[in-house]
């Protein structure tokens, strides 16, 4: 094939990539000087890998062919450019994620604190109330569970009769029960999340029934007598896994806030809106229960670990999650603006 022809057929192709990789290289305030016409010019949907991939191929061509020295130095040029940005884009999604992190989440968390602080609050509640009153009227236990579950539940928790904690059958490996607690825990972040869309009702009876079924196996294993190993099991899981579950809630709460309050705003655009906070938050409260899973899989279960030891991570790990969400990130403006825009 001739140059020419080469040129005339790959020409419009070369000058997307051009194009794109201009518009890449401006910041953001520069993008918003561009002219109406200057940003019609940039391709709207451009898969950038897949036509990185041709113009390597046309280089290799050129190259193969023997063609003018400048045409080869053009597409030579664009490879090079294409690659820094294709794998400095790869980099900057680990960045953002670390940023995310670091910055992002917990300002996230602090600028929507009443609603974390409300979903906190209803499961506490609930939790505390049927703790109590099964110290006094143990019978109530079998109002929230099944008398087959408070039997299983003795089981897993009896020092006596268990090698592993919180385990129905001991021949369930520690990476069984990871994938297990993974998919039960973000099941329940979900049905939280989710519940936001039944105006907050979901949500509600999600975090209330949760707080009233941990708090009956709590009060039931204590007034047993199974204080130590059912406590010392959950010490160590529980700031990650119930504190997800409290974001997990200010996520649907968020989503009710748009449809029950959305201002001067159709329903509709105050849910597009709130929900780009509220899945931000659910990545984050993901990320946690993954982390409370794979605590309470390879760490909470030991029986060999001291429980006061496990007191002692448990402890610590409280503290370090809630300090994490009242100081990290306190000293970066306008990431939280950036992230639920």
């Amino acid at each position: 094939m001739k140059q020419s022809a080469f040129i005339n057929d790959n020409e419009a192709l070369w000058q997307q990539i051009e194009t794109w990789l201009n518009f890449q290289d401006l910041s953001r305030r520069e993008r918003a000087r561009l002219t109406k016409t200057d940003q019609h010019n940039v391709p709207a949907s451009f898969d950038f890998p897949e036509a990185y991939r041709r113009l390597c191929h046309h280089l290799a061509l050129a190259q193969s062919r023997m063609y003018s020295p400048l045409l080869i130095e053009r597409l030579n040029r664009l490879v090079v450019r294409g690659h820094n940005r294709l794998y400095s884009h790869k980099f900057n999604i680990f960045k953002q994620i670390l940023d995310f992190f670091l910055y992002g989440f917990p300002q996230l968390v602090r600028q929507e604190y009443r609603v974390v602080l409300f979903s906190t609050a209803l499961f506490f509640l609930s939790f505390f109330l049927i703790f109590g009153a099964i110290q006094l009227y143990p019978e109530l236990v079998y109002s929230v569970i099944d008398g087959e579950q408070v039997l299983e539940m003795e089981a897993m928790y009896n020092p006596k009769l268990t090698e592993r904690l919180g385990r129905e059958r001991q021949a369930d490996t520690d990476v069984y029960m990871f994938g297990f607690y993974i998919s039960h825990n973000t099941g329940i972040d979900f049905q939280t999340f989710a519940g936001g869309l039944l105006f907050g009702i979901g949500t509600l009876v999600v975090i209330l029934f949760n707080g009233l079924n941990i708090g009956a196996v709590a009060g039931h294993l204590t007034h047993v007598g199974y204080t130590q190993t059912f406590w010392s099991f959950v010490a160590g899981h529980s700031a990650f896994e119930l504190i997800a579950m409290f974001i997990s809630g200010a996520a649907g709460f968020k989503l009710a806030e748009a449809l029950i309050k959305p201002g001067q705003k159709s329903r509709l655009l105050a849910l597009l809106d709130n929900s780009q906070i509220a899945i931000r938050l659910i990545y984050g409260a993901a990320t946690m229960t993954i982390m409370a899973a794979f605590i309470e899989a390879f760490w909470s279960s030991q029986v060999i670990i001291p429980a006061l030891v496990k007191y002692i991570v448990g402890i610590l790990l409280w503290l370090l999650t809630i300090s994490y969400f009242i100081w990290v990130g306190r000293f970066r403006t306008n990431t939280v603006r950036q992230v639920s825009a």
